[in-house]
């Protein structure tokens, strides 16, 4: 994903929320938000043993359609029966063909913590994950400033929600951490090449105190590579593409958390 890349892919989420913000009325909306109690996506996280994070899309920017039939209930069901900590959701539209709906149908379906994952950089967008059912959103340090940041993360705590904060090198990691972040997700995909480096975990881990949550994010492809992000002290992999390209993700997670 290329920095121009991701700020289109910022400009479409903020096109698209502009639409549903114009569709939603602030009474009908906060009644929505209050009546969700969020599960503990962190506490999830922390486990004795590798916790997996099981994303769900319909289609990538680079990699096209993974899943003709996309059928978001289905595959919670089956990632919930593989074991996974937490279930992530895409809801980006234009780029990966998610959509907030695709959130409630997923709570519908399964108690595991959930994951809002899109290029969220607006208060109303933290609000509209709780009131859809998520428990935390995801919140790259690359897509907006410091300050900006800072404020998001401050909202999902006031909101009741988790922050996972998405960094790429240590100046992103020290910004997260600036921001009171609780848990990072660390994106082994450089985002101006495309190269994966799971050297990345290592590397970061050294900086990231232990309290807080490390998720290691992209090119996670077998279980092999689960186990050198344990050994490198990721408290959670999220995996995606694997899972939705597998005929049988259940027995994908079982393996990932061997």
């Amino acid at each position: 994903m290329t920095e121009d890349l991701l700020a289109r892919l910022v400009l479409e989420a903020r096109q698209d929320l502009q639409r549903r913000r114009y569709l939603m009325g602030t009474d009908q909306f906060e009644l929505a938000v209050a009546a969700y109690t969020p599960k503990d996506f962190v506490g999830a996280l922390r486990k004795p043993a590798l916790a997996v994070i099981a994303e769900m899309k319909q289609r990538t920017p680079t990699m096209g359609v993974l899943a003709g039939d996309y059928r978001p209930a289905d595959i919670a069901h089956a990632y919930a029966e593989g074991g996974a900590a937490a279930i992530s959701v895409l809801t980006h539209m234009a780029g990966f063909g998610g959509r907030i709906d695709h959130v409630r149908a997923v709570r519908a379906a399964t108690q595991l913590p959930i994951l809002r994952k899109d290029f969220v950089t607006d208060p109303f967008e933290v609000a509209e994950a709780r009131a859809c059912g998520a428990d935390a959103v995801l919140l790259i340090v690359a897509a907006m400033e410091p300050a900006q940041l800072k404020l998001l993360v401050a909202l999902t705590k006031s909101r009741g929600i988790a922050a996972l904060v998405e960094v790429h090198d240590e100046a992103e990691t020290s910004a997260a951490l600036d921001a009171g972040a609780l848990a990072i997700g660390v994106n082994h995909r450089d985002l101006r090449t495309f190269n994966v480096d799971l050297a990345l975990t290592e590397r970061l881990r050294k900086v990231v105190p232990s309290e807080v949550v490390l998720v290691a994010e992209s090119g996670i492809r077998s279980s092999a590579d689960a186990r050198r992000m344990r050994e490198a002290g990721a408290d959670a992999i999220l995996v995606g593409e694997l899972l939705m390209r597998s005929v049988d993700p259940a027995a994908r997670i079982r393996e990932l958390m061997q």
